[in-house]
This record gives structure tokens, sequence and C-alpha cells, in this order.
């Protein structure tokens, strides 16, 4: 059994970009697990639509 583990989840989210607006997107956030529990979000990101990988801090979570 392993102690510390990294793994990948996709989800879809809404975001909003001064931009585009409201916009759909897959996020994937990378987590660091100790005995299967999560304790730290390493990175997230998102893929546009045209293939770019953009880091999360550029758009704001719509509420």
């Amino acid at each position: 059994m392993k102690l510390i583990s990294v793994k990948r989840k996709t989800v879809v989210e809404d975001r909003y970009t001064p931009k585009m607006g409201k916009l759909q997107t897959r996020v994937t956030y990378i987590k660091r697990k100790v005995l299967n529990i999560p304790v730290q979000t390493i990175h997230k990101y998102r893929e546009t639509y045209y293939g770019e990988v953009k880091d999360c801090v550029d758009c704001n979570l719509q509420r």
C-alpha cells in the first residue's frame, strides 16, 4: 500500500473570463493524497478550444 500518491481528476466547471464571458470548460486538478485522503491541490489547469493549456489563475469562478 502506498502512503503518498498523486491523482488527476477532470471535471466540467463554469468559468468567467472578461473577454469571453461565461465559459464551460474542463478543468484538471492534480492532487496529492496521503492514505487516500486528499491533502493538497498541487496544480489546476484548463485546456482551451484551440488545444492550449492555461493555468486557472487567469479566469475566475462564476458565482
